[in-house]
């Protein structure tokens, strides 16, 4: 059994946020989840997407959630829901991505073969980073990159994914969790997220952002091609959850969050470990 913990420094007693529950998946499954420092109050369920959220109160300034968890059973995989299309602003193409993923696809014969070039095309069109603006902020649907490049972070760039590979026919979906650096002996400080697809009852992973930073050319399918460790847990964007009178309407989970004055959710700045296997 190995054990994920997410530490949460400098908070107030009595702070509320929600969290992950986790998920299983084909390397890993969760069994257990505990919290120091707090208490888990409330779950709040995700019925479309299978995910639950933990609503949880600080009791001390610093709090940890640790996830227990063992390798995957043989034949494990993914959820079903990981691949289900839903319809939101982060996960739809807008008509012109959608009409030149098909022709993209199309191009080299469909099958594998346009998976690969939907992966190569969403390399092309970005450079790693981290904007403040996003681009597909404030827009109804997965806008078109049609030329040049811009920037984006694993998340931007794997939306763009998801969207254009979805639109072309193909089963894909999104995973989000921690990859854990072998060089930096299994701490991070921030969530990681990558897709999968499955057509033809093959289900590859693909880490664009990862062969982007590490410069390992075009990328290939597989996960970990940074040399480390990850665990998934969640998938997928556009989540709701009900807590009472408190209704959270977010992009994804993957970091402990807290909801701000105004209504909006910010995520806490964490500290995650993963002891190598």
């Amino acid at each position: 059994m190995r054990r994920l913990e997410i530490e949460i420094a400098e908070l107030e007693t009595g702070t509320w946020f929600l969290a992950p529950a986790g998920m299983s998946g084909p390397q890993d499954s969760l069994i257990n989840t505990k919290v120091v420092g707090g208490r888990i109050k409330a779950v709040a369920l995700e019925a479309g997407l299978g995910l639950a959220a933990l609503w949880v109160e600080a009791t001390d300034g610093t709090l940890t959630l640790t996830y227990e968890i063992i390798p995957a059973s043989e034949g494990q995989g993914y959820p079903e829901a990981v691949y289900t299309p839903r319809i939101t602003a982060h996960t739809v193409a807008a008509d012109d991505l959608a009409q030149a993923s098909h022709e993209i696809a199309d191009a080299v014969g469909g099958g594998v073969a346009g998976i690969r070039a939907l992966v190569a095309e969403a390399e092309a069109r970005f450079t790693y980073d981290h904007p403040v603006v996003r681009f597909n902020d404030g827009t109804d649907a997965v806008p078109y990159l049609a030329c040049g490049k811009t920037p984006g972070s694993c998340v931007d760039i794997n939306t763009y994914l998801v969207a254009s590979l979805r639109a072309a026919g193909y089963e894909a979906g999104y995973v989000y969790g921690y990859f854990f650096p072998a060089e930096k002996g299994g701490v991070t400080h921030d969530m990681h997220c990558w897709v999968v697809t499955r057509h033809a009852g093959e289900v590859l992973d693909w880490d664009i952002a990862h062969h982007m930073k590490a410069g390992l050319g075009p990328t290939q399918p597989g996960l970990n091609p940074r040399p480390g460790w990850r665990v998934a847990l969640g998938h997928s964007m556009g989540h709701i959850y009900v807590l009472s009178e408190t209704m959270a309407r977010l992009k994804l989970l993957a970091e402990p969050m807290r909801q701000r004055p105004d209504g909006t959710w910010q995520k806490l700045p964490i500290t995650a470990r993963l002891p190598a296997p």
